[in-house]
Parts: structure tokens; sequence; C-alpha cells
């Protein structure tokens, strides 16, 4: 002991001589006392908390998201500021998909992640935080990879994305990575894209002028007007060559405005008359709106669309064969009237029927067969229909109480006036409606084709069979027209089914990578795009 009982000890004391390096001696040690405590144990409990909290705050939350905790074992992803600013950059691309990047709140949550950085924060604030981070990235995955919403009438859902994939890809900070192997990869996709850019950067410039009215203007016109329809689509892209009086309409200019006619599904005369100039003066705002609305209907197609298949474009008026990605074939079609439109529908054609015989379906008994019968019921006779009871007996119409008709089925026999024609391709759907033949062959030549009662009128049925079995023996165009001729009702299973798309859009892609803009004969763009501009609900 140092000096006496009465005196402290002066290491204690931190007094006399040497005390500086005794003081020194005594932090060292402290030092390594502070090594031995458990604080990796305080800090994984702390995390096991955030984990907890995480697990707890997850359930009752979407399936995807219960699968990215779940893939991560619960694990927080968005505990570095640098991830949230990768975050930022990856939404913001998203503009280039016609998807608003403001309502994924990026910008917001990585300040409110430096805001939680300068202090302790607590378990479940921690894990709220990640929760509405993953929220946020996981809706706009799904809304780039499968569309905003929905299409109406769908009847199948999008495959979900790999959890474990996305999770591994944003620990490596692989964001843009993650939305660029779930952005539709197809061609029409990246050239409805490139559409979008181009269309926007059009109307950046200022856009358009619209083409004042006045009569038609034709090649040989000489009219201040043809000047403004110069400038009209150079704005567009669609130039003529320069000449020296810009007011006469010359051959150069007529073949413009063929170009722009076919663009936009009119008739290529090369004359502005009405609908031409109609069309001309849709301003560069509402076709920017259109291309976004195209790009969200891309996404719901290519989400569940099959390498090989048959595609009907309603508002297009074609229909196309499909096969390995690359169109095969493509012909013209008559599709429903806007009061009875052709429903949007996924499904197979199974089976195909020569000479097929007509049940006239409900709705058209109703609203057109029964008052031409009430008048008149020698018209069924004339026109091959036979009525017929439950049992399938054939009934007398002249018998019957047409003011209240029940169990009667009316049934036209095949020939040349029945509405299916010679051929029809049937499919499983809940609407009744099949691809088929006709003997109205005039109706092709129609600019407008939406004037069918919703099904599907094929104008080149004969090669679409031909080309449906063309995997099948004894199905050359010389045994289908024997077929056909021999007048007998026949069904033919095909070996293979034919996936099959009725596809509503209002905008295609050209083999040049043109636009292509259709008329949106539904009416249904309006929804579509307000249901893009409406801020998701997460």
């Amino acid at each position: 002991m140092i000096g006496g009982a009465d005196r402290p000890v002066a290491i204690m004391a931190g007094t006399g001589p040497g005390a500086k390096f005794r003081r020194s001696g005594w932090i060292a040690m402290l030092c390594a006392l502070a090594l031995l405590w458990p604080w990796g144990a305080v800090l994984a409990g702390a995390d096991a908390a955030i984990n907890r909290a995480i697990a707890a705050g997850v359930e009752g939350e979407t399936q995807e998201l219960q699968a990215f905790y779940a893939a991560r074992g619960y694990r927080p992803a968005w505990r570095r500021a640098a991830t949230l600013d990768a975050l930022v950059e990856a939404i913001s691309r998203l503009a280039g998909d016609g998807l608003i990047p403001e309502h994924y709140r990026a910008a917001e949550l990585a300040q409110r992640r430096r805001y939680l950085d300068r202090g302790a924060v607590e378990p479940e604030a921690e894990a709220a935080f990640d929760l509405r981070a993953s929220r946020a990235w996981l809706t706009a995955l799904r809304d780039l990879h499968s569309g905003r919403r929905p299409p109406p009438d769908w009847q199948t859902a999008a495959e979900p994305f790999a959890a474990q994939e996305v999770s591994r890809e944003l620990d490596a900070g692989h964001l843009a990575q993650t939305l660029a192997r779930l952005r539709p990869s197809d061609a029409e996709y990246r050239a409805l894209r490139a559409g979008l850019a181009r269309y926007r950067e059009y109307l950046h410039r200022g856009g358009w002028a619209p083409l004042a009215e006045g009569p038609s203007l034709r090649p040989g016109t000489v009219d201040p007007r043809v000047a403004q329809l110069r400038d009209r689509l150079a704005a567009e892209g669609i130039g003529a060559a320069p000449v020296a009086a810009p007011q006469y309409f010359d051959a150069g200019l007529a073949t413009a405005v063929r170009d722009f006619q076919r663009r936009h599904l009119l008739e290529a005369d090369g004359v502005v008359g009405v609908r031409t100039r109609t069309a001309l003066n849709i301003p560069a705002a509402a076709r920017v709106a259109q291309l976004r609305v195209a790009l969200e209907r891309s996404r719901w197609l290519a989400a569940v669309l099959p390498e090989t298949h048959v595609l009907v474009d309603i508002a297009g008026y074609a229909l196309s064969l499909v096969r390995d990605g690359q169109i095969l074939w493509r012909t013209r079609v008559v599709v429903g009237r806007p009061s009875r439109p052709t429903p949007i529908l996924r499904s197979e054609i199974a089976h195909l029927t020569f000479n097929p015989p007509w049940t006239v379906p409900p709705t058209i008994l109703a609203r057109d067969l029964l008052p031409k019968v009430r008048r008149d019921p020698g018209y069924l006779a004339r026109e091959g229909i036979e009525v017929l009871d439950p049992a399938g007996v054939a009934l007398d119409p002249y018998a019957l109480d047409w003011s209240r008709p029940g169990g009667w089925r009316l049934r036209q026999r095949p020939g040349g006036s029945n509405p299916l024609g010679r051929v029809v391709f049937r499919f499983p759907n809940r609407h009744l409606v099949y691809l088929h033949d006709t003997p109205a062959r005039e109706l092709f030549e129609l600019e407008s084709r939406a004037i069918s009662s919703g099904c599907v009128r094929v104008e080149h049925a004969l090669e679409l069979v031909r080309l449906l079995l063309d995997d099948q023996r004894h199905w050359s165009r010389t045994e289908i027209r024997a077929a056909v001729a021999s007048g007998n009702t026949r069904s033919v299973a095909l070996t293979r089914s034919m996936p099959l798309l009725l596809w509503y859009r209002t905008l295609g892609v050209g083999t040049g990578g043109e636009m292509l803009f259709q008329p949106d004969i539904y009416g249904r763009d309006p929804e579509v795009l307000a249901a893009l501009d409406r801020a998701p609900d997460w």
C-alpha cells in the first residue's frame, strides 16, 4: 500500500508523480473491457427487433410484399440512403413507359431515410419505413410488368415476378437492372416507347397548328392551306420534298398525305377531306396520351401472350396469325358495333366446322329477328331458318305465338344466306362469340367495319383454315375447297389448339416502326388514361 492508512491511493486519486501514465493505463483497460462488452449482441438484438416488426407489419399485405420479405428472412431492405438514391433514379425512368414517377414517392422516401438517419429509430418506425419503401418499389415493378390495372373482361392474371431475384438485385443495388428485366421486351413495346419519346419531343417543340376548315385539298389545288398542310405533316415527321410554290398541292405532297392516311386507318386517296383534316387536327398532347394508353395495354398483352397465337385487333379491323413472335399472315375482319361490342378475351381455337348451321343467339333473336317474324312468319322459310323445340323437333312457325316466344331455338341451315358462311372457328367463351366466314363480302371494303353483333367475320376464312390445319394431312387448299363444295356439315379438331386473343387497342406499330393510330370505336381510352393518371393507393 502506498502512503499511510489515512491517505487514499494515488492512482485512484489521480494525483502525484506518474498520474498521467496511470490514467492512460486505466483508459486502455476500460477500452479493453469495452471490447469484451457484448455490443454485437445489442446490435443483433436491435436488428432482430426490426425483423420481428417487419414480419408483424407484412401480415395482411399483398402476396408480392409478403413473398419479398419472406425471401429475405424479413430483413430490412432500405437501411442505406444510397439504396434510396438508386430507387429515385430507377423510378424516374418509368416516365419513358408512360407511367408517372411521382406516384411512387421515391424522392419523398429518400428524404425520409436521411431524416431517420439523424438519430435513434425505434424498430417499429424503421419497419414501417421499410414496408412503405418496399410497397412503392413492388407497386412500380408490378405496374411496369403487367399494367396499372387489369383490362376489362380479362380472364387470366399475369404471372407474379420472382421475389428472390428482386430481393437479390436490390441488395446489390441493381434496381435499374430489375426494371429492365421486368419491362416488356417485345419489339412492339420497344417501338411504342420510342414513339412516346418522339411525340413528347413534338409536343415540346410546340406541337402543330390546326388546319383551317375549307374545301377538300387534293392534287393540283392552289390554296394557302396547302402550305399549312406541309408544315403540319412535317411537324409529325411526314415531310414532302421542298417546292418553290408551297401553296401548290403537288404529287410529292399527295404521297405524304397518303402516308399519313395509312398511319391513321383512313382511305389512302391523297385527298384531305373532313376525316383526314379531323385526324390532322388532333393535338400532339392527345397523341402523347394515346401512346401512354397503348403502352399500358401492351403491358397487359406482354404478360400473358404466347409466342404463337391468333390475335384479333378489334379497333384495327384486322386478324393476325403470329408464329414464334413473328406475324405470319394478316387479313381484314368485321367486328361488333359499339352497341354490341366484340369482347376482349383469351381462349383457344380447338376445332372448326365446315358448312355450319347457325343457331340464332338470344340477343340477335330478340333484337333483330323477332320483329321481322312477327310481321311475317314466312321470313323464316325464305331464309332457311327452322324453329326447334327443346327436344330438337321442328315446329310450324305459323302455329306459334311470337308475342311470347319461349323455349324455342331458331337454326339456319347451311347455305348461301347463312351468316356464318362456309366455316366457323369455335373456342370456349362465356360471350358466345366466334370467328366465322361471311357471304357479305362487300363489308370488308368499308373503312369502318364495326358493324357486326359481336362475332368476328374473317375476310379470308378458308386461308385461315389452311394455316390452322397445316400440320395435318389431307388438308391442302384442294381438300378444303372440296369439303366446302360438298355442302355437308363437318367438324375438324385441331391437332394442337391455337391460342386466341380478341384484343382492343387504339394504336399499333407499322413494319417501319411508325405509329398506326386507330379510332377508339368503343370509347375506352379515357378510362385507361384516368387509371394511369390516378395515384396508386398504397
